[in-house]
This record gives structure tokens, C-alpha cells and sequence, in this order.
């Protein structure tokens, strides 16, 4: 195309070149990329003051923690995963022939990762972690919610077991009850330095020398609610469960070392009262112990099987004639209390404690006391009734804590009973009694009693946690015997938090312990 100026001459022009950048339009593109953009920049600032980032949950409670549920199911599942999973270093304890291949860690296993169940409740176990809990349990704090955690509710770790039993298992409660009925720390704290002794002369096939022992020494264990899963004694703790379910495996849920012996019927009372409780707690916390529940039901059921008829027990469990006592039959009694617990059906229960009882009562003297073998007491002039605490705590434990014989068998305590450790009044086995006894009554009763004993045991424990040996020599009491011994002073002082009370010192009987 030609172009002239305004006189007619032609106008020779050079042609332009394009660059590539024109060619493609370089201008436009670039305005819509930064059209595009500022688009993009004005969209991210309104979702990110629009649409926050979801709000993270902090879980302050590591796995297994000590509180609240899942804590508490996290570490209980722990542990049986330690107890019943073989190990490279683990140890046979059951007996040969037993119907079992269950096995325990050697010392060094990797049981201490579980916390007592006291810890696990940290400050109570009920309803959750926050507001005002409610329930029946054990603790003091505050919680809401269906689960475990820091409140006043039961929650369902412990919700089957007896309140009475459950409540020892929160250290809080245990030490409010404990200063609540005219304890004091030091208490407690000779209880865990008992136990510790205790742990540190268990044998290593589990036993403290024998079932009677070895049953003493876990009541001792579950008075201050140690059990397979705590941090420190479970451990312990389990072991002696086996050998005990090992003996019973052995012996179709008789339990004792030697059954010539006239006097087994004290090792399976006593061994069958260590299964009881022993079996409740596993079950509810849901710690298997292979047979633990068959030799259960079998040795409570051998005892109902074979009371005197009579209707006491006799020296090898005879049931026509044979020596029948009280001292036997209150560890029958109390043996058939645990087992009552555990939720297996035993056949002829009532009625066997109906029989119990009425032999008891039998033994009861017109001055209160109740005798050895029958209403009269000891011979000579002003001997003690020295198993008065049996037939009262006998009769407490099983819902009679406002009948007469309770009623004056308290009385003949209050009136006669002395301990004093370096003197011949310092029979500890019937102060085992004397202490539950008198702590069911209640009231004056007990501020009585509690002001005899606390500090005779307090005064005469040596550093180690052991006891030092009292001067009465009896009831199997000998100074060579310190396992019996320091069991007997163990569950005494255990016996503020031990058992709720079952009368609380007025003459309505509760249900008993």
C-alpha cells in the first residue's frame, strides 16, 4: 500500500519487523496473567480469615497414661499382654502335670510399666475429665462424662467389685477413711514398708513357705489393693496367685502342703480367702490367670462339701465328729465371704453359712467372749477369751452386725482385751480379729480399740518393715515365724480402709463387709 503527503509525493516507508513477543499477543498475555493473579491473592486471603484450620486436640494423657479410661484400659491390657505372652527369659512356676502352659517373667521383665490401681484412679475414677462427677465410686475430684477420669463415680474398672474392696484402690479415698477413723500417714506407710519386706522375702516359686502363708501374704496384698497390675507388687503379686492355682490344679482345688496333716483345713480356709479376692480382682480388671476361676469355684465348693455336721469344720475336714473349732471355722466363714464375691454360683452356700453361724453362736459364753471349742473359755482363773474378735466378725461379716451376739461380744472386748507388745498380752492373732471387729462396731467402740493398738504396731516395727517379735508365744505365733507375723500386723493396720463399716456403730446392720 502506497502513502503520499499532502503535496502529491509518494512516501517510501521501511517495512516494520515483528518480534515474537507481538507476534503472540505478549501484552495481552501478560495483563490477564496479572489479572489473574491479583485474583488469586484476594482468594487465599479470604479462605484463610474465612476458613480456619480445624482446632487441634491436645492429648496431655500419653498412651497408658494414669488417668481416665482409656489410661487405665491402655495400661491393664499392657499388662496382661506381659503376663500371659511368652518370653525368652520366662520361667515355669505351675507344677508338673497341672493343665496349664501359663508362665511367668523372671524378675526384670517388663512388668513395671503398670501403675498400682491407686495411680490409676489418680484423684478417684468416675465419671471423665471436667465438671462435677456423680456415682457411688471411690475418689474425690471432679469429673463428668461415662468414663474413668477425676470424679466421685465408680466408673466401670472397679464397677462390679464390692464397694467395700473397691474403695481401697484410690489412694485418695484410702487416706481420707484411713484420718477419718483415727489413723495417721505413718499408718500407711508401714503397710507399703510391711510390703515391701514382704516382697523381698517371697521365695522364688512364688510362695511365702507354703499355702498359708502365701495366702496371708496376698490378703495383705489386696488390703492395700496391690494387685497384678500394680507397678510395684504385681509382679509379686502374680506369682503368688500361680503357685497357689498351681497347688490347686494339682490337688482337683484343695489347697495345702501336706494333707496328712490334721490342721490343712487352716491352709485351704486361708489360701481359699487369698483365691476369693484374688479372683474378683482379675476378673474385673480383666487380667487372665489360666484356672484361676475353675480352682476358685472348686475350693469354695470343697469347703461347702465338707463342713461338719456339726455345723462347724473339723481337723481334715472331717464332716461326722472330728475336732470343730471356732478358730478353723472362722476361716472357713471368711474364706466362703470372698468367694461370695467372685459371682460363681455355689451350691448349698446360705445354707452352710446358715449352719456356720449357728455353731458359732454355739461358742458364744454368757459373759460374751467366745470359746476354742464351745462356750466355755480357757482354763484358769481369768484367762481371756482370746476368740472373741472370730465369732464377732464372723457374725458382722455376713449381715448380723446388730445381733446380740455381736452386740456382747463387743462388750467383752471393750471390758477385757489389752495389748502391749513386751508383755504376755500381745496375741497377735487375736488382735487380727479384734481389729476388723471393733472397726465394724464402730462409734466408741472403736476409738477404744484404736487408741489400744495403732501405736503398739507403729512403735514396734523395725526399719527393714518388718515387726519385732511380741512376747506371747501361741497361735502359731513363734519368733522364727515372721511371715505370719508381719502379715497379722499388716492387715491390721489396714483395717481403716480394708473393709467399709458395716454398722457404723449403731444397731442397723448394713449387709455386711
Amino acid at each position: 500500500m502506497e502513502t503520499y503527503d499532502s503535496e502529491g509525493n509518494l512516501i517510501h516507508l521501511e517495512k516494520r519487523k515483528q518480534g515474537f513477543w507481538a507476534k503472540i499477543g505478549g501484552g495481552s498475555l501478560l495483563i490477564a496473567a496479572l489479572f489473574h493473579v491479583v485474583l488469586l491473592v484476594i482468594g487465599g486471603f479470604w479462605v484463610f480469615q474465612i476458613i480456619k484450620e480445624p482446632e487441634k486436640k491436645v492429648d496431655f494423657m500419653p498412651p497408658g497414661g494414669g488417668g481416665g479410661e482409656r489410661g487405665a484400659e491402655h495400661k491393664v491390657q499392657q499388662k496382661k499382654r506381659a503376663q500371659i505372652t511368652p518370653t525368652t527369659n520366662s520361667k515355669r512356676v505351675f507344677a508338673e502335670g497341672a493343665a496349664s502352659s501359663y508362665a511367668i517373667p523372671e524378675q526384670g521383665d517388663n512388668f513395671g510399666e503398670m501403675s498400682t490401681l491407686s495411680s490409676l484412679s489418680g484423684g478417684g475414677m468416675s465419671g471423665g475429665l471436667g465438671g462435677s462427677g456423680s456415682g457411688s465410686g471411690f475418689g474425690k475430684g471432679t469429673g463428668t462424662g461415662g468414663g474413668l477420669g477425676m470424679g466421685g463415680g465408680a466408673g466401670k474398672l472397679f464397677g462390679l467389685i464390692p464397694e467395700g474392696m473397691r474403695k481401697r484402690c484410690s489412694k485418695e479415698d484410702r487416706l481420707a477413711r484411713l484420718m477419718e477413723n483415727g489413723g495417721t500417714p505413718a499408718c500407711d506407710e508401714a503397710v507399703v514398708k510391711g510390703l515391701r519386706w514382704l516382697k523381698a522375702n517371697q521365695s522364688p516359686d512364688g510362695s511365702w513357705g507354703g499355702a498359708a502363708m502365701t495366702g496371708l501374704a496376698l490378703l495383705a496384698y489386696f488390703g492395700h489393693c496391690e494387685t497384678p497390675v500394680s507397678e510395684e507388687f504385681g509382679d509379686s503379686c502374680m506369682k503368688a496367685i500361680v503357685y497357689l492355682v498351681n497347688i490347686g490344679m494339682k490337688n482337683d482345688g484343695k489347697m495345702a502342703d501336706n494333707f496328712t496333716a490334721g490342721s490343712w483345713v487352716y491352709q485351704h480356709g486361708i489360701a481359699t480367702y487369698a483365691l476369693g479376692e484374688a479372683a474378683t480382682f482379675c476378673k474385673e480388671l480383666k487380667v487372665e490367670v489360666p484356672n484361676l476361676m475353675e480352682v476358685t469355684e472348686k475350693a469354695g465348693q470343697f469347703i461347702i462339701d465338707n463342713q461338719n455336721e456339726n455345723g462347724g469344720w473339723a481337723y481334715l475336714y472331717a464332716t461326722q465328729k472330728g475336732h470343730t473349732d471356732t478358730s478353723v471355722v472362722g476361716w472357713q466363714l471368711q474364706a466362703l465371704k470372698a468367694c461370695s464375691h467372685t459371682n460363681i454360683k455355689y451350691k448349698g452356700l446360705s445354707s452352710s453359712i446358715s449352719k456356720g453361724l449357728k455353731y458359732m453362736s454355739g461358742c458364744q459364753n454368757e459373759n460374751g467372749g467366745f470359746g476354742y471349742a464351745g462356750p466355755n473359755g480357757p482354763a484358769g482363773k481369768d484367762k481371756y477369751f482370746s476368740l472373741t474378735g472370730v465369732g464377732v466378725l464372723c457374725h458382722q461379716m455376713w449381715g448380723k452386725g446388730s445381733s446380740s451376739e455381736v452386740r456382747k461380744g463387743v462388750k467383752y472386748i471393750k471390758e477385757n482385751t489389752k495389748l502391749y507388745w513386751d508383755t504376755e498380752d500381745s496375741d497377735l492373732y487375736c488382735h487380727y480379729y479384734e481389729s476388723q471387729a471393733m472397726m465394724q462396731a464402730g462409734g466408741d467402740d472403736w476409738k477404744f480399740y484404736n487408741d489400744l493398738f495403732r501405736d503398739q504396731l507403729l512403735n514396734n516395727q523395725n526399719p527393714d518393715g518388718s515387726w519385732k517379735a511380741p512376747k506371747f508365744d501361741g497361735h502359731g505365733q513363734n519368733p522364727s515365724n515372721a511371715v505370719y507375723r508381719n502379715t497379722l500386723c499388716i492387715l491390721m493396720l489396714e483395717v481403716y480402709y480394708r473393709f467399709l463399716n458395716s454398722s457404723g456403730g449403731s444397731n442397723k446392720a448394713k449387709s455386711g463387709i
